[in-house]
């Protein structure tokens, strides 16, 4: 498994609404790729946000990071909405579940 960790603070003179529909339209691209598994949204309380994307293999990772819309939106998040951002991609050592 293949974990990205998308972790971003946003600009305060973003535009909220136009930000949200982008990320509601990421989330539904990313969910029809082969190979997803989960997606996680989390907002601290300091104001960064965290994204939590789980593929099986490193190759469909890299085909959502390497699609066209989602790059246009990585374009757009770095110069409309995005004051700081830093991406890890991370392959699995250990899991355990209970």
């Amino acid at each position: 498994m293949v974990v990205t960790v998308f972790r971003v603070r946003v600009r305060e003179e973003a535009n909220l609404a136009e930000l949200e529909s982008l990320t509601q339209r990421m989330l539904t691209l990313v969910q029809g790729l082969p190979g997803f598994l989960s997606v996680k949204d989390f907002q601290a309380e300091d104001g960064e946000g965290l994204t939590l994307v789980e593929f099986d293999t490193i190759e469909n990772q890299m085909r959502w990071r390497d699609h066209p819309e989602h790059q246009a939106a990585q374009a757009l998040g770095r110069t409309k909405f995005f004051k700081e951002y830093s991406v890890q991609v991370c392959e699995l050592v250990r899991g355990v579940r209970f």
